[in-house]
């Protein structure tokens, strides 16, 4: 499974790339407020730094301004994926993208249908929103598991990009049920190596090692 991270901080960003943990990036109108950035130059920045994918999102909402500014973006480096939303206009952008031979990201799904459109549409990636779903008491991870099944049925080639990430057993489930991909914030990926019996485990091998008095150096 590739992780992506979900986020425009360049400090959080080049931390956890220096683990060797970041396949890739994704960004959004409202990460990039966040940052307080310029999106082109905060893009670029982010793009020479990670050699995986990073998404950066058009905001028009017309087909035809969606394409010139899907351009726009992918002229940053080799390495964006243009982020489009699952309407009319953004599937009609993934075409001609696609076919231009952008990676194209296609974001904000919620149903196997859209899915299906996307896949249809040469999307490189589909990301589902799982925290979304949950939020209106629907299952997310159930989402996930039922596009699986039907990229799997036609051998469709869109990753499946879950995000909307909100804990660590939102990874896992993801994991297990096969998505290619996962994004989510830099928080959430440092929890995955959190368990408290290795938190228990480390404090009793120091206070033992304490005890003998030795020094490795």
């Amino acid at each position: 499974m590739k992780f992506f991270v979900d986020s425009a901080d360049i400090d959080a960003i080049a931390e956890l790339n220096d683990t060797g943990m970041v396949d890739g990036v994704t960004t959004n109108p409202s990460l990039i407020l966040k940052s307080g950035r310029d999106i082109l130059e905060v893009t670029k920045e982010i793009c020479a730094m990670v050699d995986g994918p990073v998404s950066a999102e058009v905001v028009a909402l017309e087909a035809d301004a969606m394409i010139e500014e899907g351009r726009k973006l992918a002229e940053i480096a080799p390495n964006i994926a243009v982020k489009v939303p699952l309407t009319w206009a953004g599937l009609k952008t993934c075409k001609v993208l696609s076919d231009e031979g952008k990676m194209v990201n296609v974001t904000l799904c919620f149903s196997v249908n859209q899915a299906l459109l996307a896949a249809k549409a040469g999307a490189t990636f589909i990301s589902p929103f799982i925290g979304r779903l949950d939020d209106i008491n629907l299952d997310g991870m159930e989402l996930i598991a039922d596009i699986r099944t039907v990229y799997d049925n036609y051998g469709f080639g869109t990753e499946i990009l879950a995000a909307s990430i909100r804990s660590a057993n939102h990874v896992a489930e993801s994991a297990r049920i096969g998505a290619d991909v996962i994004t989510a914030p830099p928080e959430v990926l440092k929890k995955l190596a959190s368990h408290p019996l290795t938190d228990k485990g480390l404090e009793a091998f120091m206070a033992d090692w304490a005890k003998t008095g030795q020094s490795i150096l």
